[in-house]
């Protein structure tokens, strides 16, 4: 398909979603529903992220520019209008994911927990820093082996690649003290890397039906490489959507001033990483194949 027939696909599906989830209730309180419809502001969010576009004012100006005769309303708002009303739309975007992922084909009870860092700032502008303040904080990039400022994406990862749970973190918590709260109701098999290795929190997990799989903590003295070169061979997929979320999706860049605003944008792409890897399904595609869902 091209990106207009995406568009229209994915407009479907979310406002089809959204008829079914609150057709019972009003999201709003009080006062007249906006120009732009919900399922309108969300598509164009889904899409822009899909496409590389991460920043609202870019998101915005693209889709006013070439796309108003799909989203006629766009040229009746304001851009703060639109920004607006899509940092309100936190909840539903939570909620529609959830209600997407029923639709993809995964495995429940076998997936991969790892975590990766996100700065809220260059480090040298940390102790000035006043975003997130009380919220972030100082840890370790062990991969490029430094300190930063920020916090830290634990994700929850369904075989054979759907995201179906995340937790954001400051950067100082350790990945073992998410685990519990990531995997709560979520029982069955969990791979995790060196930092999982903890075999008090292994034995802790086990009574709440969750069995968590990790390579020895230190891999010169590890008295089981075989074991660990399969849990491994298993645990690539979370590289493949690691990479997609930091490339494709810029998740990394922060562009908000405040943990809502935040919030919205890891759950804006999480929701487009989701509908694109059921799209995927439904084509017939390999999920994570993302390039094959659309000719440009």
């Amino acid at each position: 398909m091209d990106l207009d027939n995406l568009i229209i696909t994915v407009f479907c599906v979310i406002d089809d979603a959204m008829k079914e989830l609150f057709q019972e209730q009003r999201l709003r309180q009080r006062g007249p529903d906006p120009r732009l419809a919900d399922s309108e502001v969300i598509t164009i969010e889904a899409v822009a992220e899909f496409a590389g576009i991460d920043q609202d004012k870019a998101i915005f100006n693209y889709f006013r520019h070439y796309y108003a005769h799909f989203f006629p309303c766009l040229r009746q708002i304001h851009r703060t209008t639109f920004i607006r009303q899509a940092a309100n739309l936190c909840q539903v975007k939570e909620t529609l994911w959830q209600h997407i992922l029923g639709s993809a084909s995964y495995d429940p009870l076998l997936s991969i927990v790892d975590s990766f860092p996100i700065a809220a700032c260059y480090f040298a502008r940390a102790p000035k820093c006043h975003r997130f303040r009380g919220e972030a904080d100082f840890g370790k990039d062990r991969l490029i082996k430094q300190t930063f400022y920020g916090f830290r994406l634990h994700v929850h990862l369904s075989w054979p690649g759907v995201i179906s749970a995340f937790v954001l973190a400051p950067a100082n918590i350790d990945e073992k003290e998410i685990i519990p709260e990531m995997t709560l109701n979520r029982a069955g098999l969990k791979l995790g890397d060196r930092n999982y290795w903890a075999p008090p929190l292994k034995a802790e997990l086990k009574g709440m039906g969750v069995i968590l799989e990790a390579p020895f903590k230190m891999a010169k003295f590890d008295p089981w490489p075989q074991r660990s070169h399969l849990i491994n061979h298993f645990r690539f997929i979370i590289e493949t959507v690691f990479s997609q979320l930091t490339e494709r999706y810029r998740i990394k860049k922060i562009w908000a001033r405040d943990m809502w605003h935040l919030r919205s944008r890891l759950l804006r792409k999480i929701l487009s990483h989701t509908i694109c890897f059921v799209l995927n399904q439904f084509q017939g595609n390999s999920p994570l194949q993302f390039a094959k869902l659309v000719n440009y």
